[in-house]
């Protein structure tokens, strides 16, 4: 049963205070140094609905690869402690893990996949980045955010969520970033815009009904004016490094350098 909300003391003092300042608005008082009135507000306007024959959309118009999941094979969560796990065995195991629905987007190059079997044997060319974690899902355990560096300035974003002794990649995306951030609960993807001066932001945030992380916020925003969005382009770069520390582990291999 939901509890019923109390008004805090000062905030009742604060509204008739409120009143009474609108009291003396509306009187019209007119001495020197005396608020005015500045007149009605204009009316709300309730939205105007556009062709309302038109059939709805029978089909999505593009694949986020959004509430895509995954159980990773052969990976054992002891304790339920993500921290414990090697990022590289993580990202080999996932190249075999089976999505409860076909995005696409979990897959890797050939080029990558292979770079990322060979990790152990030459790990100077490992793709996979420096883990990261970050309680995402407001479980009290931490999730972990693995990156992985692709063709063309791309990097693959995925995020694993320990369930028992299991684990399974509740978030796999991709794109060419600017950086990637961890902002409170979301996971946070900045990509250039072919429009100069802007760039588009995702969020990512769990969903405990689909439970997977699904984009709640996209948009396109004005960069800073002191810099400019990179363009995309096909030549090297360096990898992007979310924000914060990555966490520490033992006889991993990895690509951030």
């Amino acid at each position: 049963m939901r509890r019923p909300h109390r008004v805090p003391a000062a905030t009742r003092t604060a509204a008739v205070s409120a009143v009474a300042a609108l009291a003396l608005l509306t009187t019209g008082c007119g001495a020197a140094g005396e608020l005015k009135s500045a007149g009605d507000a204009p009316s709300a306007v309730e939205p105007q609905g556009l062709w309302p024959d038109l059939p709805p959309a029978s089909a999505a118009p593009y694949d986020y690869g959004e509430g895509e999941t995954a159980r990773i094979p052969g990976v054992r969560v002891t304790g339920g402690d993500v921290r414990r796990l090697d990022p590289v065995a993580v990202a080999q195991a996932g190249l075999k893990a089976r999505t409860n629905r076909d995005s696409g987007l979990d897959e890797l190059p050939d080029a990558t996949v292979r770079a990322i079997e060979a990790c152990r044997t030459a790990p100077d060319d490992c793709p996979v980045l420096a883990p990261y974690y970050r309680d995402l899902t407001g479980d009290g355990r931490d999730e972990l955010v693995l990156g992985v560096r692709m063709p063309d300035r791309q990097l693959a974003v995925r995020v694993y969520m320990p369930d028992g002794e299991r684990l399974i990649r509740i978030m796999s995306t991709y794109d060419a970033v600017i950086s990637v951030e961890l902002a409170g609960h979301d996971v946070i993807m900045r990509a250039p815009s072919v429009i100069p001066g802007y760039e588009y932001r995702t969020a990512w945030s769990w969903d405990d009904r689909q439970r997977a992380m699904l984009p709640t916020r996209d948009e396109i925003l004005r960069t800073p004016d002191h810099r400019e969005a990179p363009k995309p382009t096909s030549g090297p770069s360096s990898p992007a490094h979310p924000s914060g520390s990555p966490g520490a582990h033992s006889g991993s291999p990895s690509g951030a350098r």
